[in-house]
């Protein structure tokens, strides 16, 4: 076995195993109402312990040496893993709930989708509910390391832009991440906490507040109640989720360098700007959309505080609804779809092709453009000031064109499996871009993805996985031609 064969091992070893660790908690929590589900948890930990400790063991004495296939099948194989374990005590905690259903809700946990199968939230196993939340948790923070320690080493989709100027160029990658996730899960604990607190300031339980303090800084989106957001708004969690779902959506690096003496990137960010000015617009749209039409649709809410908080909610790919925003009407419709497709900021918990994508893709249009009127100056594609290498805008725009080659086929997929028009293309769009709540009747923000068949939703848990991974890492696996020595 190779020393980078080893690495993969030993790494995804740790992570089932941490995630056996992680399911103590739901089993605590069920202890004294619902032993069964206590059960479920307290095997299924046993069982991923024993599991990831063997092969943590098996892949010991390797050197942190990682090659770009090893970290490709690293990232990928870890996020399918861990949905797949995750689904054993969810199975097991709820028997009624088929594997397919366990599967897609745990890839939905764990790519921070949001999309569910479940509904009468409120009378499931606390275990179940708290399980579900710290699957996005972990899926948020998960994500940020990802894409801030390995990505920009394999130049996925434009990545390599946020390389850190001291990350180690070599194959050596896990003494850097490490460091990467040190720092970053810091912030990640101390923003979680600090919601947390807010949300018991709104008048929420400390359980609820716990489980959405989870879920709003992973921008997962995953509720105690079937009403999402919509049932705690007498106390104005909604607006606590609005502050925490803006602030999960700017890198996360800001924060850490804000930490080291420099809160002026916070501001000088052209990204984080271009992010605050998008959410900005859309509420700004939204809410004149709102107060155009009847005041009876508001639910007795101001129209920019449903406005503020449902676009910056699919915005960023949280997916919590304090209302059904479907039924505001088709022009409502046409924003929030386009809101799926654009994201927030790199290194952040955020989904969907994020700001800094379009920024290139802007600049590389102006300066094909200006190619066109002068052939024979040259015109440089610019972001943050600095000229980007040609490569680099080359993944820009191959992501562009993968993600929506792989929109269009899985809406296709979806609509051939008997999906009518609005849920197979809203559903593709929301699972791909991880944002939750779909448009439609049926998997809109008042319904949910269990009446789908069973292959819809394969179609879906694979998209998920997707998007997730920023299409070009599961695209990659599957390609013959990767395997081949």
């Amino acid at each position: 076995m190779s020393q980078s064969a080893r690495t993969v091992l030993f790494v995804l070893g740790v992570l089932v195993a941490s995630l056996g660790a992680a399911m103590l908690a739901p089993a605590i929590a069920d202890l004294q109402d619902d032993s069964r589900a206590a059960h479920a948890f307290f095997g299924s930990a046993l069982a991923a312990l024993a599991l990831g400790g063997v092969m943590a063991l098996s892949g010991r004495g390797s050197d942190n040496r990682l090659t770009a296939r090893g970290a490709i099948i690293l990232t990928g194989g870890s996020w399918a893993a861990l949905a797949l374990v995750a689904a054993v005590p969810l199975k097991l905690a709820l028997p009624w709930l088929s594997w397919t259903d366990a599967i897609f809700e745990t890839t939905s946990g764990i790519t921070t989708t949001g999309a569910t199968v479940l509904t009468g939230l409120s009378e499931l196993p606390a275990g179940v509910l708290l399980w579900r939340s710290i699957l996005q948790w972990i899926g948020g923070v998960g994500i940020i390391v990802t894409a801030m320690a390995i990505w920009p080493l394999l130049g996925i989709g434009g990545m390599q832009l946020f390389r850190l100027e001291s990350s180690d160029t070599s194959e050596k990658v896990l003494p850097r991440a490490g460091q990467i996730a040190a720092a970053v899960g810091l912030v990640y604990l101390a923003l979680t906490f600090v919601c947390f607190l807010a949300y018991l300031s709104a008048e929420m339980s400390p359980f609820d507040a716990a489980n959405h303090a989870m879920t709003t800084v992973a921008t997962g989106g995953f509720s105690t109640r079937d009403a999402s957001l919509g049932a705690f708004t007498a106390g104005g969690a909604d607006l606590v989720a609005l502050v925490f779902m803006v602030l999960a959506g700017l890198p996360f690096m800001l924060y850490v360098r804000a930490a080291q003496g420099r809160p002026d990137l916070l501001l000088l960010d052209s990204q984080a700007r271009t992010f605050l000015l998008v959410a900005l617009v859309a509420v700004l749209v939204l809410t004149a959309y709102l107060m155009s039409r009847d005041p009876a649709e508001a639910g007795g809410l101001p129209a920019w505080r449903l406005a503020a908080v449902n676009a910056v909610s699919v915005l960023t790919g949280t997916g919590y609804a304090s209302s059904d925003f479907y039924a505001w009407g088709g022009g409502a419709a046409a924003i929030f779809f386009v809101l799926m497709f654009i994201g927030g900021c790199a290194g952040s918990t955020t989904c969907s092709v994020k700001i800094f994508r379009y920024q290139i893709a802007a600049s590389a249009m102006n300066a094909y453009i200006a190619q066109y009127a002068r052939p024979h100056a040259v015109q440089p594609v610019r972001y943050r000031g600095q000229i980007v290498p040609d490569e680099t805008v080359r993944s820009v725009l191959g992501f562009f064109f993968l993600f929506f080659a792989t929109f269009m086929i899985s809406a296709s997929l979806l609509s051939f499996l008997g999906l009518d028009t609005v849920t197979a293309v809203s559903g593709a769009a929301t699972t791909l871009a991880n944002v939750g709540p779909g448009l439609g009747p049926v998997i809109g923000p008042a319904g949910t993805f269990q009446p789908l068949p069973a292959p819809a939703k394969w179609v879906m848990t694979a998209t998920m996985l997707i998007g997730r991974l920023e299409i070009m890492v599961m695209l990659v696996l599957v390609t013959p031609g990767f395997w081949r020595r």
